[in-house]
């Protein structure tokens, strides 16, 4: 689990196919934080360390990951936001992140605002329940604010620390970047829609049982 408050950034300095998956090599300083077998968010996708040496580490990334997410579009030099998992001991900042992209988004515009950037992105329906104002919400594993929502939409204020710390910087037009809602609203939806779906079943049988 992660709190999309990134650590580091690192670029992707290797990318080795391995028939339908690949291997990305991150060149960071944060390698000699970690060790083989380690849990590693990489742009908001969790990934395992299975190289590891003082220049950067190394992660296998399967078809599927490849397929929905943006990983499948990293090539070599590509800034991607690092993070590794929450200490049970620590401050929870940010919100809880799985790692565990629910969809991808498109850069739709990039304007100045001060010191700030607003950043608009699109969304599938599907991924739209999801998203509330002012909640929060994953993008490249940096935890958000929802600022502005439209239908197909959403639009985030980026202030100038997070803009110097992460790949936002250098968002463009065009970019996909990964996506993950709020787990907490994501069980609450699934509860509520699952007792729709049964006409109430579920509460009715948990209140037989006490």
């Amino acid at each position: 689990m992660f709190t999309g408050l990134i650590e580091a950034t690192g670029r992707i300095d290797r990318i080795d196919p391995q028939g339908t998956s690949r291997r990305l090599r991150v060149a960071t300083s944060l390698a000699a934080e970690l060790a083989l077998g380690d849990s590693i968010a990489v742009s908001g996708v969790c990934l395992t360390v299975v190289e590891r040496d003082a220049g950067g580490f190394a992660a296998d990334v399967s078809p599927e990951t490849l397929s929905v997410t943006s990983l499948g579009d990293m090539t070599i030099g590509r800034l991607v936001n690092l993070e590794r998992p929450l200490r049970a001991d620590a401050r929870l900042g940010g919100h809880f992140v799985l790692g565990h992209v629910d969809a991808t988004g498109s850069v739709l515009t990039v304007r100045e605002d001060g010191d700030c950037r607003w950043i608009d992105v699109s969304v599938p329906a599907a991924f739209e329940a999801s998203l509330i104002p002012k909640g929060s919400v994953a993008v490249d594993g940096i935890s958000l604010t929802v600022a502005s929502l439209a239908a197909g939409r959403f639009g985030v204020q980026v202030i100038p620390f997070t803009l110097a710390h992460t790949s936002l910087a250098a968002a463009r037009v065009g970019d996909r970047v990964n996506l993950e809602g709020d787990v907490l609203g994501k069980y609450v939806s699934r509860l509520l829609s699952t007792v729709l779906e049964s006409g109430g079943v579920p509460f009715a049988a948990a209140r037989a049982r006490v």
